[in-house]
């Protein structure tokens, strides 16, 4: 059996931030893993200098998510962490090609639906070969004691 494969954009938002909660604790009830991918670009100059400079500080950025998880979420998940190079929209569709679910955050509050699930969310909800879950700004993780599965003999 094959494991259950979830794609999370990341990208130091609050809302990427809730989507890999999100996709850390969905693949803990399935048995998954999680490969949490950042897309970065340079399209201002061919400078080879200032594209390293932008990978460097996606990459930072991501190892800095995935460092900030909490232990008890992280416990049995295989997270993997990815940086590509190119539009977010189409990197995310790509990596999540293969993948069970695909899962983004969203931000704003304006009724506009390019505003309320954000321009990436929004292309990728129309490229993605896999379900796609938007996770919205104002969603809270449960705390872990509220994870716990209750005991039916009470």
């Amino acid at each position: 059996m094959t494991n259950f494969r979830i794609v999370v954009g990341v990208d130091g938002s609050e809302g990427g931030r809730r989507a890999l909660r999100w996709a850390v604790h969905e693949a803990a009830g399935r048995g998954g893993t999680v490969q949490a991918v950042a897309a970065w670009r340079w399209d201002e100059t061919d400078d080879d200098i200032i594209g390293s400079a932008a990978r460097e500080v996606t990459s930072d950025m991501l190892d800095r998510e995935l460092g900030a998880l909490p232990s008890f979420q992280r416990e049995g998940v295989a997270i993997a962490g990815e940086v590509v190079e190119g539009r977010p929209a189409d990197v995310l569709a790509a990596a999540a090609a293969n993948a069970d679910l695909l899962v983004l955050g969203s931000h704003g509050t304006s009724r506009l639906m390019h505003t309320v699930l954000g321009s990436v969310s929004e292309e990728c909800i129309g490229k993605a070969n896999c379900p796609v879950v938007v996770v919205p700004v104002g969603h809270e993780m449960p705390h872990a004691a509220e994870l716990a599965v209750p005991d039916s003999a009470s």
